[in-house]
């Protein structure tokens, strides 16, 4: 048995063909940190994001994206860099993949690569005919003031991982929810990782996220002004399409956790926040 295949025997397969592909999207994402981890990544990066909480904080929900940010602003460190690192780990792992860098219009100074098994691979280690894939984005160009500690992660091989501190993941995760905008789709796995901070008592730093504000939008908010834009989005918003979002992250035994959504219900949450 491959590293890969002990790895995903490690989750419960037995949900359809959704959850399995979940599961492997979340191996796959443990190896490239691995990779990125021997690379020597985090002596100048952090990992944030909806797949950072699932991974070191347990968020009950699966994550798509990979986002890391420098952890100064400097012009020398690329994602290309680390790309030897990571095909060497899933090389380890048990099968090749290929990676393919993509510039993307819309996220400013964003970097992104898509990790891929090949065809070969693809057909002998999964079950699915799709494709994994993992993408994975690095910000060179971060919004600073933002706090990072080190987190264990156990597979491959034990090493750690430079994340985000809660408080500032939680900035991050509130800046999208506010000011992201989707058009006619709506992230609900933001919504989710919203309820999730509130109920867990995590405190959000608002530095940072003021930070993310005013680099983002040039203008300095306040405390009560960015609230009264969280009030604003959530009483516009549909929250049944916030549902149908989600439910294809989370296990068919937590639908029932999604029932007490309703815009008043978000309302109230927010009134529960917590600021560092």
């Amino acid at each position: 048995m491959t590293t890969y295949q002990s790895m995903l025997s490690a989750y419960d397969n037995n949900s359809g063909s959704t959850a399995t592909k979940n599961a492997e999207q979340e191996v796959c994402q443990k190896i490239a940190l691995a990779g990125l981890h021997r690379g020597g990544f985090f002596d100048h990066a952090a990992f944030y994001g909806g797949t950072c909480l699932r991974l070191f904080h347990g968020l009950p929900r699966f994550s798509e994206d990979m986002d890391f940010s420098l952890t100064e602003k400097r012009g020398d460190i690329h994602l290309e860099n680390y790309f030897d690192a990571i095909r060497d780990e899933f090389h380890i792992a048990g099968f090749d993949v290929i990676i393919t860098k993509k510039e993307k219009k819309f996220f400013g100074k964003v970097e992104s690569a898509f990790l891929k098994e090949n065809t070969e691979a693809y057909d002998i280690k999964f079950q699915t005919k799709k494709t994994v894939k993992v993408k994975i984005e690095l910000d060179t160009d971060p919004p600073l003031l933002f706090n990072t500690e080190q987190k264990l992660l156990s597979q491959p091989y034990s090493f750690m991982v430079r994340c985000f501190t809660l408080p500032d993941l939680y900035a991050g995760k509130m800046h999208a929810l506010v000011y992201r905008t989707w058009q006619r789709r709506i992230k609900g796995r933001d919504w989710f990782d919203f309820e999730w901070y509130v109920r867990n008592g995590v405190p959000l730093d608002f530095k940072h996220l003021q930070e993310r504000i005013r680099e983002f939008s040039g203008k300095v908010v306040s405390l009560e002004e960015f609230m009264t834009l969280l009030r604003n989005r959530i009483a516009e918003t549909n929250i049944d399409n916030v549902k149908q979002d989600v439910i294809p992250y989370i296990d068919p035994s937590q639908l029932r956790t999604l029932d007490i959504w309703s815009n008043d219900y978000f309302l109230q949450l927010a009134d529960m926040m917590k600021f560092l």
